[in-house]
């Protein structure tokens, strides 16, 4: 078959594509990315909602569409209501117009009935859209998916390395996780075998769980032997941090997906079990032994380099404002005269150095991505400078037994860390 696919560098639809070329369909790939030049690729921005009419000239001789096209958070002109309900939608209404014979539609388990967020209302307004055409397919509307590269993946990992979480209901909130492969499988099946009309089928896990076991279980794959404590937390507090966190870049919890987790995501009618040879893949072995250490490490720098960023920054951020009075002003121009500082040079040093690490502690937690690396490298460059001048003049601090200066040994190993941890741009 010839298929017309939406959301082909996500996540989902990067492993659909993958999958159909494996078994000799034609993919024909609707990205927001021009990508390079040919017949299998249709540039489409569902932010800007192309309408019937655009899509009608491109489905020409498609024989089948997926629109795997979603996004968690809105951000930017990447609104819930354009990408998941508006687009498709209109997508939905050029297939039933152009002949195309299966169309099945990336829901979300939730987008029903008693859906409440604007995630699962917004993919609810597009399921409606395509269960009143004559079409065949399928709405699937999967839990949580688990896979390599995943953001759901990393998010969990995450939290199943960490030692303590905090959480509403002590995480006994009910889950069912999925693995990428068997939602994969589920979607060729349907593609491949269509049903008459448009059914609805959730797709999940073998069985709803706690979501501390669903963590236990990713915890023991991760090859991680100790225990994990989880307190239970009020909830009003829990969505009061998920609000703060959702003004942090790169964050994926906010208010809404706060509430989306408490609300629990589990099913009693998994239409995924019937579509595939064999159980869905329990939670405990989604992650393949071999590849369990490379994970383990992946999800401890996850979860740890925020924490080590903040720390740096408070670094900085206190020795600013030790150095604007709180230690004795007097003594830091005793220290600055053995350097061979005196008067307006001392005064110059003292407070320029005091503002200069307050900068750089704001510029840690602050900076724009283009700017990072540089940040790291000053960082480095000043505390690298400041070792020097200490060990030049003030030699018997390098015996002092509070180490002030042997601690700078492990400050610039951190710098060097977060510097060669930043991607690389052209």
């Amino acid at each position: 078959m010839r298929i017309l696919l939406t959301g082909a560098t996500g996540f989902i639809g990067r492993a659909v594509a993958q999958a159909l070329e494996q078994r000799g369909h034609v993919v024909v790939r609707a990205q927001r990315s021009a990508g390079p030049p040919g017949p299998a690729v249709v540039q489409a921005d569902y932010a800007q909602v192309p309408s019937r009419d655009w899509w009608l000239p491109r489905l020409a001789g498609i024989d089948a569409a997926v629109n795997a096209v979603g996004i968690l958070r809105e951000q930017g002109g990447q609104t819930f209501h354009a990408l998941h309900a508006e687009a498709p939608g209109e997508l939905f209404r050029a297939c039933a117009a152009a002949g195309v014979g299966t169309v099945v539609q990336v829901s979300a388990l939730g987008a029903d009935e008693g859906a409440r967020s604007g995630y699962h209302l917004s993919k609810k307004a597009a399921d409606d859209v395509l269960r009143a055409l004559p079409l065949r397919g399928a709405i699937v509307q999967p839990s949580l998916v688990y896979g390599p590269g995943g953001s759901s993946a990393t998010l969990f990992n995450k939290l199943a390395v960490a030692p303590l979480l905090p959480f509403p209901q002590g995480g006994r909130m009910l889950v069912q996780p999925v693995h990428i492969d068997d939602v994969v499988q589920g979607i060729v099946r349907l593609l491949e075998s269509p049903p008459r009309g448009i059914e609805t089928l959730a797709f999940a896990g073998p069985r709803p769980m706690a979501l501390r076991d669903y963590l236990g279980d990713l915890r023991e794959a991760l090859g991680e032997s100790r225990r994990q404590w989880i307190l239970p937390m009020p909830a009003p507090l829990f969505r009061l941090g998920a609000a703060v966190a959702g003004h942090l870049p790169g964050s994926m919890l906010d208010a809404e997906t706060a509430d989306m987790l408490l609300a629990g995501n589990a099913t009693d009618d998994n239409g995924l079990a019937g579509l595939l040879p064999q159980a869905p893949r329990p939670p405990r072995e989604f992650i393949r032994p071999e590849a369990g250490e490379a994970a383990r490490r992946e999800a401890v720098l996850d979860l740890w380099l925020p924490v080590l960023r903040i720390a740096l920054a408070l670094m900085w951020i206190w020795t600013a404002i030790v150095s604007f009075g709180i230690y004795p002003v007097r003594d830091s121009y005793e220290l600055l005269a053995r350097v061979g500082l005196h008067g307006m040079p001392a005064t110059l040093a003292l407070y320029g150095s005091a503002v200069l690490d307050l900068l750089l502690g704001v510029l840690t937690l602050a900076a724009p991505a283009p700017w990072r690396r540089r940040v790291w490298l000053a960082q480095f460059a000043l505390v690298a400078g400041y070792t020097a001048l200490i060990t030049l003049f003030l030699p018997e601090y390098w015996l002092h037994p509070y180490g002030p200066i042997s601690k700078n040994l492990p400050i610039l190993a951190t710098i060097l860390l977060l510097w060669g941890l930043e991607p690389r741009r052209a």
